[in-house]
């Protein structure tokens, strides 16, 4: 026999109806809920809290986060400049909850502060600053590195030859914002291999500080040339990790920190 969507009597089959909102519910009988269709005793259990959609606020907040990192590296968000969640809101589409709620999360990277009833000023950023963390960076990666090339087998190395060749392509487009999700993810999938977790989150925060543009120009005005030689550093450093040529590897991963703040 053909039934229908809303079930058939008879049939032990709960009917599903759509409320006022257009989704479906089962409706609730005597005795029956999760706990009766298992044989457990539910009387005296409270009922199920209502979960609220936390996952797609925080898939919104994490998209926008994302877009507003893309836009300081590329310069569209402009050190010194104010800019309102509302404002940017109505730009992303949104509403101005989940750009405040990033927004608030670049200000504790410190990438903006908070300006009180105005918005979020984007840091103003000289070459000291991007100096002292190239530094910091080098301290922190540069051992890091030497010791994986004296105990990392050659084959681990050539499994990352995908990563570094995608950041010659990421370069080659011009993007900023591009290439600089790529240089992070090579520099992690590098720092990865040491096995420490607390390692590849600290320089990974360093790596996105260091990629926020600078007052005047600096870094964040390279041209597609200076990033497509930056890159093309990550394709020679595995050429030395993989041959452990530690001489190389240091001279590379110094050049490439420097380079960067030149």
């Amino acid at each position: 026999m053909k039934q229908g969507a809303q079930g058939s009597a008879g049939t032990g089959i709960p009917q599903v109806r759509a409320d006022a909102t257009g989704q479906t519910r089962v409706p609730r009988q005597a005795g029956s809920g999760a706990g009766a269709v298992r044989g457990e005793h539910t009387h005296s259990e409270p009922p199920a809290p209502r979960v609220r959609p936390v996952v797609q606020r925080a898939s919104v907040r994490g998209q926008i986060l994302d877009a507003l990192r893309a836009a300081l590296v590329a310069g569209d968000l402009r050190p010194g400049e104010v800019y309102s969640a509302p404002v940017l809101g109505e730009r992303f589409g949104v509403s101005a909850t989940p750009v405040r709620e990033a927004m608030q999360q670049l200000a504790l990277e410190g990438a903006v502060e908070v300006v009180p009833n105005r918005g979020f000023r984007v840091v103003e950023r000289g070459a000291r600053e991007l100096a002292e963390l190239a530094e910091v960076r080098a301290l922190i990666e540069v051992p890091v590195m030497l010791r994986l090339a004296r105990t990392v087998p050659a084959e681990r190395w050539a499994e990352l030859r995908p990563l570094a060749e995608a950041t010659v392509r990421a370069a080659s487009s011009g993007c900023r914002a591009t290439y600089a999700e790529s240089d992070r993810g090579f520099h992690r999938a590098v720092l990865s291999l040491s096995g420490n977790r607390q390692l590849v989150r600290i320089a990974e925060d360093l790596h996105r500080r260091a990629q926020w543009p600078l007052v005047g120009g600096g870094p964040g005005s390279r041209g597609r040339a200076d990033l497509v030689a930056d890159a093309h550093e990550h394709t020679a450093l595995l050429d030395a990790l993989i041959a452990r040529d530690l001489d190389v590897v240091r001279a590379l991963v110094g050049e490439h920190f420097t380079g960067a703040v030149a």
